[in-house]
C-alpha cells in the first residue's frame, strides 16, 4: 500500500486529500481543495493561491487515475463544485474525466439539504451514478456508518470513514474533529497501523474549553493504540493548533505528526500566516479581481518564494 497526502492544511490549502494505491485500487479520497475566503478581512494571498494551484493540478491528474473516489462528505474543501469560487476545485475541471471510476459516497439519507444538491450535480454533470457506501466492503475498502462532523447535535452533519487494508491498515477520517467517541470507538475496532484524520477547530472562539479537552482525551486514547497518527485539517489553520500537536507527541510520547511530516515536506502553514504574507510580500489592490478574470496569475510570488528556499513557514 502507498500512501500519498495531496492536500491540506500543512501543505498550504484547505481539505484532507489523499490517494492510496494498492495492489488492484487507486483510492482518491476527498477530491477538493479550498481557501479561506476571507480570514483577518483578508483575501488568500496569491502565494496560497499559486500553492492552490499546484495541489489541483495533483488531484485532477490522480482523479485520472483513480478506480474509485471516496466522497466523506460534500463540503467544498472535499469535492469539486459547480460553483465553486476561484480558490477551489471547479467540477468542470474532472468532467470528462475517467469515465470508469466509481464514486462512493454516504448514503443519501445522511445528505444536508445542500449535499443533496452538490450530490446531484455531481452525479448529473459528470454523468456518474454515486454509491452509497456505509457499511460495505468493497475490495480492500470498508466503510464506516455516517458519524458526526464534529461534535454530533440535532442537526449534526456527517461523515463517512474509510479503511484500507493490504497489509497495513489505514484509516481516513475526514473532520471528525476528535470530538465525537462513537467516531474514536470504531476507528480503534479497526485496529489501524497509520490513521489520518481531522483535528479539532481549536482556531474557533466557539470550540469551548469542554470540547479542546475531550478532544486532546480522544487523541491520547488514539496515540496509545495506533502507530502511527496523522492530525491535520482544521488542527492546522492556526500556530495553537501547530502548538496543540507538539505538545501532544511529546506528552505522550508517541508518534503525532502532520501531513507534510508524513509526506517529508516542508511545513507550509499558509492559512496561519496570512496576515504576515501580505507583510512580507504586499498584494496591488484590485489584485484577485484581475485573478478571478485571468488578467493576472500567481508566477511573481511562486518565483519570489522560490529566491527565499530558506523562508521558514514554521
Amino acid at each position: 500500500m502507498n500512501i500519498e497526502i495531496l492536500g491540506a492544511e500543512s501543505l498550504g490549502v484547505r481539505g484532507l486529500c489523499c490517494f492510496v494505491k494498492t495492489k488492484e485500487r487507486k483510492i482518491l479520497i476527498d477530491p477538493g481543495v479550498a481557501l479561506g475566503y476571507m480570514r483577518h478581512r483578508l483575501l488568500p494571498h496569491p502565494l496560497q493561491i499559486a500553492v492552490d494551484e499546484k495541489i489541483t493540478k495533483k488531484i485532477i491528474k490522480r482523479w485520472t487515475e483513480a478506480t474509485d473516489v471516496v466522497i466523506s462528505h460534500f463540503h467544498g474543501d472535499h469535492i469539486p463544485l459547480r460553483d465553486a469560487n476561484p480558490y477551489q476545485l471547479n467540477l468542470k475541471k474532472v468532467m470528462g474525466l475517467n469515465q470508469n471510476v466509481k464514486i462512493w459516497t454516504k448514503n443519501p439519507n445522511h445528505f444536508s439539504p445542500i449535499e443533496k444538491e452538490r450530490a446531484k450535480s455531481l452525479s448529473s454533470i459528470l454523468k456518474k451514478t454515486l454509491i452509497p457506501a456505509e457499511e460495505k466492503r468493497v475490495g480492500p475498502m470498508t466503510f464506516s456508518q455516517a458519524v458526526p462532523h464534529g461534535e454530533r447535535s440535532n442537526n449534526s452533519e456527517t461523515v463517512i470513514m474509510t479503511k484500507i487494508e493490504e497489509g497495513n491498515v489505514f484509516v481516513h477520517a475526514s473532520d471528525i474533529q476528535l470530538l465525537n467517541n462513537e467516531s474514536i470507538s470504531q476507528i480503534l475496532f479497526w485496529q489501524p497501523d497509520i490513521v489520518l484524520a481531522g483535528g479539532p477547530p481549536i482556531y474557533l472562539s466557539e470550540l469551548s474549553e469542554y470540547q479542546v479537552k475531550r478532544a486532546w482525551h480522544n487523541a491520547k486514547e488514539l496515540s496509545q493504540e495506533i502507530p502511527l497518527l496523522i492530525l491535520d485539517h482544521h488542527l492546522m489553520r492556526s500556530y495553537d493548533g501547530v502548538k496543540w500537536l507538539k505538545r501532544l507527541s511529546s506528552e505522550t510520547g508517541k508518534k503525532i505528526i502532520c501531513g507534510a511530516d508524513f509526506m517529508k515536506k516542508p511545513r507550509m502553514f499558509l492559512e496561519a500566516r496570512r496576515e504576515s504574507l501580505y507583510k512580507e510580500m504586499p498584494v496591488p489592490e484590485g489584485w484577485h479581481e484581475d485573478y478571478a478574470q485571468g488578467k493576472v496569475n500567481t508566477n511573481y510570488y511562486w518565483n519570489l518564494t522560490k529566491r527565499k528556499e530558506k523562508m521558514k513557514w514554521r
